[in-house]
């Protein structure tokens, strides 16, 4: 089972997006020491606490400061681009950092509604769902056929960019498994159908040119630190962060705090939400991990940890390698 990161560049109280990309760098070096398997940046719009909205950009610099890990998105919300768009911009970044990489599609806008509307994902005024025509023409224009075709991504044709489906129902696990991709589930923030969502996939996968059995990765939050209490006190500030957002008053991620304030009904809807995840000491995370493993039996896990001093973000880090170290030793 390999181990990677998913990364949002955040920015925290008292910093700013030149910093943000700084910790994210750092943060991917640390991973790459450590032998994580990818370093993933998500597309976010109109969120002030959160960075990689820019996402190809975002991976190019994480890309540029590092040697051998895997870099790439996940995801890019597709509704807001022209595949052909996608396309030019992952073939770049191919070239520039040829197998290493990745490209993680999402049908959702990854924003409020006034936010999408000034992506301009509607210009043509249709309301049909387009997420799997442009899935496809994407895959085209990156195949060694579009290297031929009239209309050509340059660079991009011929670079074969892995193309990923990233989800969090039934409808991204079916239009991975009819496709033949690698599907990932945004497990760590809405776990809800993962284990129905995996079924469908693994049940329904067809083989395809790209991939011959499927593969799935589950995403988790991670939260690790030396006492289960010390691991609780920095995941506040992921807490207060959601809790802010899922109430219109979305901001920087805030430190670690209290969180006396948040009403008990507005607490155990985050708790839902986050319930995918490992959080506490090293004893703790290991024994979390070895749960997800069992019970899910995932081909990779994803680690997504907000928070808010880059240095416990960096032993949190190190904590879950070690956890995932240890499980491989005794299996």
């Amino acid at each position: 089972m390999q181990l990677s990161v998913l990364d949002l560049c955040p920015i925290v109280e008292g910093g700013d997006a030149a910093r943000a990309f700084q910790e994210s760098v750092a943060l991917a070096q640390e991973a790459e020491r450590l032998g994580f398997h990818r370093f993933w940046l998500a597309e976010h719009h109109n969120m002030p606490g959160v960075a990689s909205a820019a996402t190809p950009l975002a991976i190019q610099h994480v890309a540029a400061n590092t040697r051998t890990i895997r870099v790439g998105a996940g995801g890019i919300m597709l509704p807001n681009h022209s595949p052909l768009v996608v396309a030019e911009q992952f073939g770049t970044l191919a070239s520039l950092f040829p197998g290493r990489i990745d490209l993680g599609l999402g049908r959702a806008p990854g924003t409020d509604m006034l936010t999408a509307r000034a992506l301009r994902r509607h210009l043509s005024g249709e309301d049909e769902d387009s997420f799997p025509r442009d899935v496809v023409e994407l895959l085209g224009y990156l195949s060694r056929e579009g290297e031929g075709a009239r209309v050509q991504a340059v660079p991009g044709a011929g670079t074969e960019v892995p193309i990923w489906i990233l989800g969090s129902s039934l409808y991204g696990a079916q239009l991975a498994a009819y496709l033949g991709l690698p599907y990932a589930f945004a497990s760590h923030f809405a776990p809800t159908y993962l284990e129905e969502a995996l079924e469908a996939y693994r049940t329904t996968f067809r083989p395809s040119q790209w991939l011959d059995a499927p593969y799935a990765m589950v995403a988790m939050g991670a939260c690790a630190a030396a006492t289960d209490a010390e691991a609780e006190r920095l995941r506040s500030s992921q807490v207060l962060s959601f809790v802010r957002m899922r109430t219109g008053k979305a901001g920087k991620l805030p430190p670690p705090g209290p969180l006396d304030e948040v009403p008990a009904g507005a607490m155990a809807g985050v708790e839902q939400a986050l319930s995918m995840s490992a959080v506490g000491s090293p004893s703790t995370v290991r024994r979390r991990l070895s749960e997800v493993a069992a019970r899910y039996k995932p081909d990779e896990i994803i680690l997504a940890g907000m928070i808010y001093d880059l240095e416990a973000r960096l032993t949190s880090l190190r904590i879950m390698a070690e956890a995932a170290q240890e499980m491989q030793a005794a299996a």
